[in-house]
């Protein structure tokens, strides 16, 4: 079965909201058997628009990958996001 992933794009504007956002997201990460890939680090744009922030979580398959972005964990992760930046995310089902 292919695994899924979450993949992000952000642009930060508040770190310390970020980093509430992200504490508790990494909390409902870990409840749906989510692995962080790549957050942050060094990036090159190659092509396109990109953002400074990159993000890629792992889970088993692409139903845990929605089932976490749709959560009720994860929307109140994203409450504490508001204000904090720019993202988009989508959910992706892996090879």
């Amino acid at each position: 079965m292919p695994k899924g992933y979450v993949v992000a794009r952000a642009k930060v504007t508040d770190a310390t909201k970020w980093a509430a956002y992200a504490a508790k997201a990494s909390e409902a990460i870990k409840q749906y058997g989510g692995t962080p890939i790549v957050r942050g680090g060094q990036m090159t744009v190659a092509e396109g628009e990109g953002r400074a922030r990159n993000i890629v979580i792992e889970f088993a398959d692409f139903a845990s990958a929605k089932a976490y972005a749709s959560s009720p964990e994860y929307a109140e992760a994203r409450k504490l996001r508001e204000g904090a930046g720019e993202l988009d995310i989508v959910v992706v089902e892996g090879v």
